[in-house]
């Protein structure tokens, strides 16, 4: 999905290398509409692994054409994969040229107050639906990157292993995504510059967590991660979800 682990998303935001690009392609979109699908929306996340702000779906439903391609160097050309083996320049030039080339998108989130109400994968199932109930049109398939469908009914899923690799659908969703998200931590950031959101858009980089150790978890917090049992001065703000009262049920202790 669109997350990496916590401690490489800041190597990420410095433009840091990563493995080698693989470009996505229409090899998964091409069966299911063999099988009769025709509006195909590719879902993927960001920010599943931080300690502040929301997590963010895109619900990307893509043309039939060739996805977009960025100059490279020389005659190279930079092709739509993953978001995480895209440079941030990269990122935000895709975010650019994507929403012409789609068919549409939309995007869902559940806010770090939810997340900790409901836990983590109904705060998915929630975003997600959120994005496609945004779609000007129905899809007739929810492509969906893993190997875990948190989706559900009433949508009929697919779930792909490194689909943000292997579908332009899906890649054009973690990318969106990801700039959309990282603009929105940006705009949070303003408020409490302290946390250096813009660079590392809610995950937990050396600057962050002296800024939790010293002034504390702002609003947007999430304040059920157990990052706080590391926080003596803020303990006690630490939520707990009661696994037997059901969803949406959370005690401060």
């Amino acid at each position: 999905m669109t997350d990496a682990l916590p401690g490489l998303e800041p190597g990420l935001e410095s433009g840091a290398a990563v493995r080698p690009r693989k470009a996505a392609g229409y090899e998964i979109e091409d069966e299911l509409r063999a099988a009769g699908m025709v509006h195909i929306a590719g879902v993927d996340e960001v920010g599943r692994g931080a300690w502040a702000g929301p997590v963010v779906l895109c619900a990307a439903v893509t043309s039939l054409g060739p996805p977009p391609e960025l100059p490279g160097r020389g005659d190279r050309k930079v092709r739509l994969t993953d978001s995480k083996l895209l440079g941030p320049a990269q990122r935000e030039a895709f975010a650019e040229v994507l929403p012409g080339w789609l068919t549409c998108h939309a995007y869902g989130e559940s806010s770090a107050e939810e997340i900790d109400e409901v836990g983590m994968t109904e705060a998915l199932r929630r975003a997600a639906r959120r994005a496609l109930e945004a779609l000007p049109l129905r899809p007739d398939v929810v492509l969906l990157d893993g190997s875990h469908d948190f989706l559900g009914r009433p949508w009929r899923v697919r779930c792909e292993v490194k689909a943000d690799q292997r579908s332009v659908s899906v890649a054009a969703a973690s990318v969106l995504a990801k700039v959309h998200r990282d603009r929105l931590m940006a705009e949070i950031g303003e408020e409490y510059p302290a946390y250096v959101f813009a660079a590392n858009a809610g995950y937990p980089s050396p600057v962050h967590q002296r800024a939790l150790a010293e002034s504390g978890p702002t609003p947007h917090h999430r304040l059920s991660w157990s990052y706080l049992d590391d926080l003596p001065r803020w303990r006690h703000l630490r939520k707990h979800r009661d696994p037997l009262a059901g969803s949406g049920q959370t005690t401060l202790l």
